[in-house]
């Protein structure tokens, strides 16, 4: 059986998850990619073609030209309506178009959320030829938060406390990313937690979730993921309601939501499985194939009832970002060790001498912690033991 994937720059959830996935299932897989070159240096045995991934009708026709295919699958932010579009084309299981660009699209997803009288935030959406000023005319609630409608991992996301800022804000975003649509919209207080899905299109398994910690305002980096194996009842059954919603129920979902006052209210919806190597802990931790387990959704084959899922596991992952901008001179080296009963993963993400500005995204990652075990307090003593003892230099 033939899988098409659809992918811009690698990932450690496609080279780690997916593709040894794929080939446990024993599935021919073909990567489109608007970076071919990228793919086959990380992975010179996988066919990787070269492809507009972001075009719908350039995918088609490409897929057109080669062996049928038998799945499409995509775990990109930015791929998702064109795999989901290329799938029906093809007659073959994939999501709705419709939802998956309902989730991309912020503004949308406020928009349906608020017309099914769950959840209204106020919110206001700013064109590319709009003037950034034209916000002063409105009653904006603040703090608020800016954000690209469609943007993805914290880039341009900004928390903004005053209307002069605010204009500076936008203007300040423009000129990074001149052809994007800005969301403004008010901030929802609350602790950030995920919760983690998965859906054949009838049924769907609650995988579990992770409590964020962000960094301090005004930004909005994800520096730790700590394992949450059930989130409680009621707060649960809130995401879901929404997420029926949007109507989210096929393959793999990453929603971010807040908790307040026991009201959960969705910061976001990730139509694909959660990244930054936090599905590569979740793997480990509810003890299943997981990604085979999604692949299969694209298959055709239907979840079964119950999964066989562990509850007993304990988790996180730090991100450890970079000081400043500047050059690597100095990190630790991969390790994989068990310290305490401990599992202990660290990997750098940046190689020594590479000169970067801080970016105020996941970008600025020069490496990552997972700590997996069965006792939270072990695990996180272990991993602050760890991290205590190593040291990322960056010179100017």
């Amino acid at each position: 059986m033939r899988l098409y994937l659809l992918a811009l720059n690698p990932t450690d959830s496609v080279s780690d998850g997916y593709l040894p996935a794929a080939a446990a299932l024993g599935l021919d897989v073909t990567i489109l990619t608007d970076q071919p070159a990228a793919h086959r240096l990380r992975h010179p045995d996988i066919p990787a073609v070269r492809c507009d991934v972001r075009n719908v009708e350039a995918v088609i026709a490409t897929i057109a030209g080669l062996p049928d295919p038998d799945a499409i699958f995509s775990n990109s932010d930015h791929l998702q309506t064109t795999a989901a579009l290329a799938a029906a084309y093809f007659e073959l299981p994939g999501k709705d178009w419709r939802v998956t660009l309902r989730a991309k699209n912020k503004a949308q997803m406020r928009r349906h959320l608020a017309a099914a009288g769950l959840d209204t935030v106020w919110s206001t959406e700013l064109t590319p030829h709009q003037d950034p000023a034209e916000l002063a005319a409105l009653d904006v609630p603040f703090p608020c938060v800016v954000k690209p409608r469609e943007g993805v991992a914290s880039e341009n996301v900004v928390m903004v406390e005053r209307p002069d800022d605010l204009i500076l804000c936008c203007k300040q975003i423009r000129e990074r990313v001149p052809d994007v649509t800005l969301v403004v919209e008010e901030y929802l207080i609350g602790d950030l937690h995920t919760l983690e899905t998965l859906g054949d299109g009838i049924q769907r398994t609650v995988l579990g979730g992770f409590r964020t910690t962000l960094s301090a305002p005004p930004h909005f980096i994800e520096l730790r993921h700590t394992f949450t194996p059930a989130h409680p009842e009621s707060v649960t059954t809130q995401v879901l309601t929404q997420l029926d919603a949007l109507g989210v129920g096929f393959g793999a979902c990453h929603t971010e939501f807040v908790v307040h006052d026991d009201r959960a209210r969705l910061i976001e919806v990730n139509y694909r499985s959660i990244g930054d190597q936090c599905d590569l802990m979740l793997q480990q931790l509810l003890g299943i194939a997981l990604f085979e387990r999604i692949l299969r959704t694209y298959l055709g084959e239907q979840l079964p009832d119950d999964l066989g899922l562990r509850t007993d596991g304990a988790g996180r992952i730090d991100h450890i970002c970079a000081s400043g901008s500047g050059t690597l001179t100095s990190r630790p080296e991969a390790v994989d060790t068990v310290v305490d009963g401990v599992g202990l993963t660290y990997r750098p993400l940046r190689t020594l001498g590479v000169q970067q500005a801080l970016s105020h995204t996941n970008r600025d990652y020069v490496g990552v912690l997972r700590a997996i075990g069965t006792d939270t307090a072990a695990v996180d003593r272990v991993a602050e033991q760890f991290l205590a003892a190593q040291r990322w230099e960056i010179t100017l």
